[in-house]
């Protein structure tokens, strides 16, 4: 039996559409799962069977781009690629809220701009304020913008204008890369090292059972006995506070969505 490594080569170098098709279905799994993960946080109304297609598109690019140069692991590239067309087209299809988008986005610019100018990490309160909104009103928002995937850490946080960097990616370190890209990355990498060390302890614990762990919303409420809603309300929060933390410091910052 051909393994995996022979089977790249010899699709890298005669593009054989067999072996391209074998690749395909062996990999048809790593989509499941990515799919798994992330219906868990959408909205009902959203397929499964749809999610998994939309997946599939992203697997084909990344079997097309793989680079066995870069000595990268094939499932370490792909899972962004197939989350990243998933995205892409709910993204196209509109189906998060633009009012959502909009508050998600103005809570984000309301803890930059309060951050900078108290040189302290703002409060709900201290937002709803500045927002002229009730505090409720961004309590409820948390939960939103988990389901709506616009606060996570498949954002990307650093873009030099040839590559992009997400924060999971830089907390996982998996990428090998060269020398020059590590070095531009370096700073934003101990940045959010330092940054995460500021969270609350709950927070910290959410986001490594969620990306660590690879553990579901529902089953790290189980695990610290509070419900999936305010699970997704600490892990949007998390997130929110580290993408401010970068973008108060970085002006080459940019989004995802």
């Amino acid at each position: 039996m051909i393994d995996d490594k022979e089977l790249w080569i010899e699709y890298k170098k005669t593009g054989n559409l067999e072996v391209r098709e074998q690749l395909i279905i062996k990999y048809i799994p790593l989509v499941k799962y990515v799919v798994g993960k992330m219906i868990t946080n959408l909205p009902r109304t959203v397929e499964y069977d749809d999610l998994v297609e939309y997946g599939i598109i992203g697997l084909l690019d990344a079997v097309e781009k793989y680079d066995l140069s870069k000595n990268i692991n094939f499932k370490t590239y792909a899972v962004t690629r197939v989350r990243g067309s998933i995205y892409d087209e709910l993204r196209s299809q509109d189906w998060v809220p633009r009012s959502v988008r909009k508050l998600a986005k103005d809570i984000e610019k309301a803890y930059i701009q309060l951050e900078k100018e108290t040189g302290k990490e703002p409060t709900e309160e201290e937002i709803a304020v500045f927002l002229g909104i009730p505090q409720k009103k961004i309590e409820e928002l948390y939960s939103k913008v988990d389901l709506g995937n616009i606060s996570s850490l498949d954002d990307i946080v650093y873009d030099n204008g040839e590559s992009k960097t997400t924060l999971v990616n830089l907390i996982e370190d998996k990428n090998v890369e060269s020398p020059e890209e590590k070095l531009q990355k370096e700073e934003v990498k101990q940045l959010l090292i330092e940054k995460l060390k500021e969270l609350k302890e709950k927070e910290r614990l959410v986001l490594t059972l969620y990306y660590y762990e690879k553990l579901t919303l529902k089953e790290i409420g189980e695990i610290l006995s509070i419900s999936e809603s305010r699970v997704s309300q600490i892990h949007s929060k998390a997130i929110l506070k580290l993408r401010s933390k970068i973008a108060t410091k970085f002006g080459n910052y940019a989004e995802f969505f």
